[in-house]
């Protein structure tokens, strides 16, 4: 029977379930309820933990205190998506809870667990059950019921995972929305994946807690001469063979450089360097699916950072500025032209962190700084980036998508208040329409709309509006759902796999349809989704 936790054993644990998250995040991106090529709970929470995991795995005397302070700290700045960022609340409400001691009992432990729930549960501004809140709930509620029973901490986690296990089954019967395709919750599945990693550890068996770097082998000073890296995972077609995997080799090969290759039964997970990554996405997707993709600018992130921050330091400081989360060199130009100080690169394919979101801060001076997620799941990161500035107003525009953000920018009004300018913007987001066209990656059903593989699916605010097997006549098909008798601008922002001349004849369908609509055309750039409309 063993009745304490010390901090070597923490340590262990923490490690241990970070690694088993880091194992299974491509099988937790595939819970995604929307079939589209950008499911990322597990990449989010992977990467969220592994931010936390890093500092962990460095302390040579582990105590709970330290680590108490690298797990909060690590994970709080680290955290991307919701299902991250409530990720790490939990990890802060425990080590709050654990840091003041030199060992972890039961009573400890149930105290602790319950501090977790609470933490994450107020970080949600309308907590939804059927999710990992749910999950976590359960999990603490188990375990406070077995203190009053045992002090034997391996039967109090193991009838926690247990039970766990059980309310996470049970997460299709509270959303009906993750019943009908089939799945339990992401980020309740990706919590299960920590604790039965960290009670692998808690009994004992042989884990490798060192940290994989997937690019220890490359030559850093190889890779610097290339603009972008590139991560993806291919859902293979089934007509991929031996000779398809050479075509795909070789256009990886003519792109840059690959530092990852990692052929599975039905997948391929890729990383690789390259000045051009859309080139690289649009050839991938010859072999199927892209199922998880992350594209970063390193340059802008290096040098061109270091930079900035010389010529913002000299700036006078200013009353306000903004800051907008975006993809695309389309859509970026256009925020810029509006006047935003700091463009954060990602968005729907790639949801940037909370230190993301406190380093743009950090360029900005300016007293009050109006933060644009642009995306419902980039909410809760830059929320929590506010908390964590003391210097300035941060204000936090609630804005899903950048026709949102952009909307919310042109109803900045200089002379009213912050508040009042927050409580404006985001009444008049209400006034526009959206709608997203991108392809599925499996087969499924949802609201009430039977899905294949390689369907096209246009996606509105609430759910999914048409779909189809061809580009234009969905996205028309979607267009037409948005508009109505009150309608008085359609706006169109094409991505990087459209051409300009298919985009041109959409824009004059939806005029010949709508003749007393106003029809904007614009270049967007966004990978992955070939058109993102706005209506008003």
């Amino acid at each position: 029977m063993i009745t304490n936790i010390d901090g070597k054993t923490l340590q262990k644990m923490f490690l241990a379930g970070a690694k088993s998250l880091e194992a299974k995040k491509e099988w937790i991106n595939e819970l995604n309820v929307f079939p589209v090529p950008d499911g990322d709970t597990g990449t989010n929470m992977s990467l969220t933990i592994m931010s936390a995991a890093s500092e962990v795995s460095s302390i040579k005397d582990p105590t709970l205190a330290n680590l108490s302070k690298a797990i909060s700290s690590g994970s709080l700045r680290g955290a991307r998506g919701n299902s991250g960022v409530i990720l790490s609340q939990l990890f802060r409400g425990f080590t709050k809870e654990v840091k003041q001691y030199d060992t972890i009992d039961a009573v400890i432990l149930a105290n602790a667990c319950e501090r977790a729930v609470e933490t994450a549960y107020k970080a949600v501004m309308k907590p939804k059950e059927g999710t990992i809140l749910t999950v976590a709930k359960g999990v603490s509620e188990k375990v406070r019921e077995v203190v009053l029973e045992s002090d034997d901490l391996e039967y109090m986690i193991s009838e926690a995972v247990k039970y766990g296990d059980y309310v996470l089954s049970q997460t299709p019967e509270m959303l009906p929305v993750l019943k009908q395709a089939g799945v339990v919750d992401s980020g309740g599945q990706g919590l299960m994946q920590v604790l039965k990693g960290a009670y692998d550890a808690f009994l004992g068996k042989e884990i490798d807690y060192g940290l994989e770097n997937d690019l220890a082998d490359s030559k850093e000073e190889d890779l610097a001469k290339y603009t972008y890296s590139v991560e993806l995972t291919i859902l293979l077609n089934d007509n991929f063979d031996s000779e398809r995997e050479q075509k795909l080799k070789g256009y990886l090969e003519g792109a840059g450089q690959t530092t990852k290759y990692d052929k599975k039964t039905d997948t391929i997970s890729i990383a690789c360097h390259t000045d051009e990554p859309g080139f690289v996405l649009s050839k991938s997707m010859k072999f199927g699916a892209i199922a998880e993709i992350q594209v970063n600018n390193k340059k802008i992130s290096l040098s061109d950072k270091k930079a900035d921050e010389e010529v913002k330091k000299d700036e006078p400081r200013k009353d306000v500025g903004f800051i907008a989360v975006s993809i695309g060199d389309g859509m970026n130009e256009i925020l810029k032209g509006l006047g935003v100080d700091q463009i954060i690169e990602g968005g729907q394919t790639m949801n940037p962190s909370t230190e993301d979101v406190l380093n743009a801060i950090g360029k900005v001076n300016a007293d009050t700084i109006y933060v644009l997620p642009n995306n419902k799941n980039i909410i809760l990161a830059a929320e929590q980036a506010a908390s964590l500035t003391k210097d300035k107003n941060i204000v936090v525009v609630p804005s899903k998508n950048v026709p949102q953000g952009i909307n919310a920018i042109i109803n900045f009004i200089q002379d009213m208040s912050a508040d009042e300018n927050k409580d404006n913007m985001i009444s008049e987001m209400q006034n526009v329409k959206t709608g997203s066209v991108t392809y599925a990656v499996r087969d499924t059903v949802i609201d009430d709309k039977t899905i294949k593989q390689n369907d096209i699916m246009g996606i509105g605010d609430s759910g999914i509006i048409s779909v189809g097997t061809d580009i234009f006549k969905t996205t028309v098909d979607m267009i037409s759902n948005l508009i109505d008798e009150d309608s008085e601008i359609v706006s169109i922002y094409y991505g990087k796999e459209v051409n300009e001349d298919d985009a041109n004849k959409l824009s004059e369908k939806i005029s010949e349809l709508y003749s007393d609509v106003e029809v904007v055309l614009n270049y967007g750039g966004q990978p992955i989704y070939y058109y993102v409309v706005s209506v008003e």
